[in-house]
């Protein structure tokens, strides 16, 4: 049965808060490992205990590959079907279809972010705490690390997205990333005022804050498919055009 105005409006409305709890709710519980080491983490820091703080990093980073990245893949392959208009898929269904047919991907790509992150975290501490006349390097590490962290939803979105290898999912996320900084910019700051309201409503990060952010992730990723999409047929309609008008002028000939 389908409702009309302000009901049919007040239904559509719920369905969807149901949707993204649902979904993040999985997805909190498939990587609770990583999210209950930075519980810890975020506690210890406020106690000021530096090694059990640097304790939670080393196991956070272990975590974050086994957990937290296959969880995030799953995640974006629910809310890809709500971006491309299949809002009917069963939720619980179709994250754990993605979360085993992605894990590997994942697993691998997890590995990859996580060490380059370690990687230059740590550059970025030493360059901006112990060697104070290069603090320029330090500031260029921490906009790498920005693009890095942004290019992981272009990642996660083309895991859900594409099927080819993960050397070439990793490399065209971080090309698309320095390609379009538009989007970029959008998707960080999009993600930046969720995560902002969360941060000021904590318990919202157990029911809206992953999925919303993945939602608009996966949104303007998407929008940057279709537009890459259209400009490459029409590259080709070009092409076939230009080879037309070659073949009638080689026959005039």
């Amino acid at each position: 049965m389908e409702f009309k105005g302000a009901m049919g409006g007040i239904y559509r409305l719920t369905e969807w808060i149901t949707r993204l709890a649902a979904t993040n709710l999985l997805w909190v519980l498939c990587s609770s490992p990583f999210v209950f080491c930075l519980i810890l983490k975020l506690l210890v820091m406020n106690q000021n205990l530096a090694n059990e703080s640097l304790q939670m990093n080393w196991a956070m980073a272990i975590l974050a590959p086994l957990t937290l990245f296959p969880a995030t893949s799953a995640m974006f392959t629910v809310v890809r079907k709500w971006v491309m208009g299949d809002t009917d898929t069963g939720v619980f269904r179709t994250f754990f279809k993605g979360y085993k047919e992605n894990y590997k991907q994942s697993l691998i790509g997890g590995i990859f972010y996580t060490l380059l992150f370690v990687i230059m975290y740590v550059d970025y501490t030493v360059y901006m705490t112990q060697l104070s006349n290069l603090q320029i390097v330090g500031v260029i590490m921490l906009i790498l690390i920005i693009i890095l962290l942004v290019s992981m939803f272009n990642f996660f979105s083309m895991v859900a997205h594409y099927h080819m290898s993960t050397g070439q999912i990793i490399k065209n996320a971080v090309l698309l990333t320095l390609i379009r900084p538009f989007r970029v910019f959008s998707t960080m700051l999009g993600s930046a005022v969720v995560i902002f309201i969360g941060v000021k409503y904590p318990v919202l990060f157990l029911f809206f804050i992953g999925s919303v952010v993945a939602w608009f992730a996966f949104f303007n990723f998407y929008g940057t498919f279709l537009k890459m999409q259209d400009q490459m047929e029409k590259m080709k309609q070009k092409d076939e055009d230009t080879a037309t008008i070659e073949d009638k002028k080689s026959d005039n000939l």
